[in-house]
C-alpha cells in the first residue's frame, strides 16, 4: 500500500504541473534575471549626464593669502636730472583673501580664475627729500587681483596628496583708501604669477584642503605720480591655505 500511495502522490503532482511544465522554467529564469539586474544596478555607478560631467571638473577655493612684498629702489623720474633723489618703495606685510575657480579638463590640463583682495600700506622713502611739498611717507591701499592661468595636477600622490603647479597673468588694481590714501588716484598694473602646492581631498571627493605658494610680479605702483616713479618690478609672495569644494 505505501508504494501505491507514493505512486499516487507522484502521479497527482505530475498531472498538476503537466500543463505548466514549460512555464515554471521561464518563471525561474525571469526571477533569476531580475535578481541579477538588481544586484548589478546596486553596484554600478549611475552614468553622469554631459552637464554633470562638466560640473564635476570644477572646484571653488576660498582661503587666506599672506602678502609679503619685496622693496625696490631707484632714482625717481621727476628729479632724475636735478636732485637725484633715491626712492625706495615697499609695502607692509598683511593677510588677505584669495578666491579661485578651477576647471580641470584633464590632470595635466586645467585653467583657473583668481580673485585676490588685500589692504596694506605702500611705503615711500626719499633720500634726500626732493621737495618740501612731499609730506607723506606712505599710502594705505586696497589691492584687488584679477588673473587667469593654466594649472596642471601632477599624476602621482606623494603621502596621499596631489601636487599642482601653474602660471598666468592679469591685472592688479591699487586703490588708495579714502582715509589713509593721501588723495592719490587708483591705478592698474599688469601682473603675472606662478603657483604651486598640494591638494588633499576628503568627504567623498567633494571637499578638500589646499596648501600652496604663489608669487605675483608687477611694476611698483606710482599712482600716476612722476615723483613716485622708478620703473622697478616688485614681487609679492603669498603663502595660501584654505578649502575647496568640487561640484
Amino acid at each position: 500500500m505505501p508504494i501505491s500511495f507514493h505512486r499516487f502522490i507522484f502521479a497527482g503532482t505530475r498531472s498538476v504541473f503537466a500543463g505548466t511544465g514549460q512555464l515554471v522554467p521561464v518563471l525561474l529564469l525571469s526571477l533569476l534575471s531580475l535578481s541579477a539586474a538588481q544586484a548589478i544596478g546596486q553596484d554600478a555607478a549611475v552614468p553622469l549626464t554631459p552637464v554633470q560631467k562638466q560640473f564635476s571638473r570644477i572646484d571653488f577655493f576660498i582661503g587666506a593669502a599672506g602678502s609679503i612684498t619685496s622693496s625696490v629702489s631707484g632714482i625717481e623720474k621727476r628729479d632724475a636730472n636735478t636732485t637725484h633723489t633715491n626712492l625706495t618703495i615697499g609695502a607692509s606685510s598683511t593677510v588677505g583673501e584669495l578666491f579661485t575657480l578651477r576647471y580641470i579638463a584633464k590632470p595635466l590640463l586645467g585653467f583657473e580664475f583668481n580673485f585676490g583682495n588685500a589692504r596694506f600700506t605702500q611705503n615711500y622713502t626719499f633720500v634726500p627729500l626732493p621737495s618740501s611739498n612731499i609730506t607723506f611717507s606712505g599710502a594705505q591701499t586696497g589691492v584687488h587681483e584679477l588673473t587667469l592661468g593654466y594649472v596642471a595636477h601632477l599624476p602621482y600622490h606623494p603621502l596621499g596628496v596631489q601636487p599642482y603647479l601653474g602660471a598666468g597673468g592679469g591685472t592688479m588694481r591699487f586703490k588708495p583708501t579714502p582715509g589713509g590714501g593721501e588723495g592719490l588716484p587708483e591705478q592698474y598694473r599688469a601682473a603675472y604669477y606662478y603657483n604651486l602646492g598640494v591638494d588633499d581631498t576628503f568627504a567623498s571627493n567633494h571637499l578638500g584642503v589646499r596648501l600652496g605658494f604663489r608669487q605675483l610680479i608687477y611694476l611698483a605702483p606710482d599712482f600716476l605720480q612722476n615723483y613716485l616713479t622708478i620703473t622697478r618690478r616688485v614681487r609679492t609672495s603669498e603663502p595660501t591655505f584654505g578649502f575647496y569644494v568640487r561640484f
